[in-house]
């Protein structure tokens, strides 16, 4: 599956759209829907009075360039002169947003517009491999895996908490129960996998976990992949994901999707070794 660029071109202003031009936004969102996943999970839950979706139009009116302007940006579809239209437009503002994540010209083309004002980022990661899978791993499943019960939470909280950190740089509890909420959703979804097992003093505890952090378009979006540190090195990453993969194409999305920092090459040949294909780069730029 290769990807599909969009042919964005500078012809209309950029502007706000709103739910009532929701349709249109799947229509695009549809050439691409590997790339667009997280855009449109945030446009899903977007309310009427939203302004974080904005676009730039052609002359009848299609969409040929998309960016969600929430918490973090996601530009989808901008040629040159879009990204400085799109950067002009998000430095008139006074807030900046947490992050830039997409496609890696994309964000990276929008990031060297905004770096003078918005720099120095946090965190620059300019190479990270979107990978994809429509089918299930020959890998043999790990059957310990499963996906975590509501009244989990409190078990899965700190292998959550860990992966975060250990990803991210910073402890996501210190900002209060925001973090810990998002935690407890996506297991009442049915979209946290874990396998636990129980530690020398008999306490249960999570070794492995995965979340579908994006469902959109008939694309699940892995995200917080993580393995107890006491367990790396023994393959348990391998056929745990090749179990939540065969899970996900079953019964919650025909393609499963996920991005990979490249500098991380032990993850990088766990996924290629289940069966993902890198499709194409994506970039994050955490502010």
């Amino acid at each position: 599956m290769s990807p599909l660029r969009w042919p964005g071109r500078s012809i209309a202003t950029l502007r706000n759209l709103r739910t009532l031009e929701k349709d249109k936004v799947y229509e695009f969102f549809a050439r691409d829907p590997v790339n667009s996943v997280i855009a449109r999970v945030n446009v899903e839950r977007m309310s009427s009075r939203s302004a974080s979706l904005l676009a730039q139009c052609g002359d009848s009116g299609e969409i040929l360039a998309v960016a969600w302007d929430g918490g973090n940006v996601i530009p989808l579809g901008f040629s040159e002169d879009g990204l400085d239209e799109l950067a002009a437009s998000l430095l008139s503002r006074r807030r900046i947003a947490t992050s830039l994540v997409g496609p890696a010209d994309q964000v990276l083309g929008l990031w060297r517009r905004l770096e003078k004002s918005w720099g120095p980022a946090r965190d620059v990661r300019e190479c990270q491999y979107s990978m994809v899978m429509t089918e299930k791993s020959r890998v043999k499943p790990d059957s310990a895996v499963r996906p975590a019960l509501s009244e989990e939470a409190p078990l899965v909280l700190p292998a959550s908490v860990a992966m975060f950190t250990e990803e991210v740089g910073y402890n996501p509890m210190i900002y209060g129960n925001s973090y810990a909420y998002h935690v407890g959703v996506l297991i009442d979804r049915g979209l946290t996998f874990v396998r636990t097992e129980c530690d020398e003093s008999g306490q249960e505890k999570v070794v492995f976990k995965a979340d579908v952090g994006a469902l959109a378009g008939g694309v699940a979006q892995i995200q917080g992949v993580w393995v107890d540190p006491h367990w790396r090195g023994q393959g348990i990453g391998t056929h745990a994901m090749a179990a939540v993969v065969e899970f996900v194409l079953k019964y919650i999305a025909p393609t499963v999707s996920l991005y990979v920092n490249d500098y991380n090459v032990h993850a990088v040949r766990l996924y290629e070794t289940v069966g993902f294909t890198r499709r194409e780069d994506w970039a994050t730029i955490l502010l």
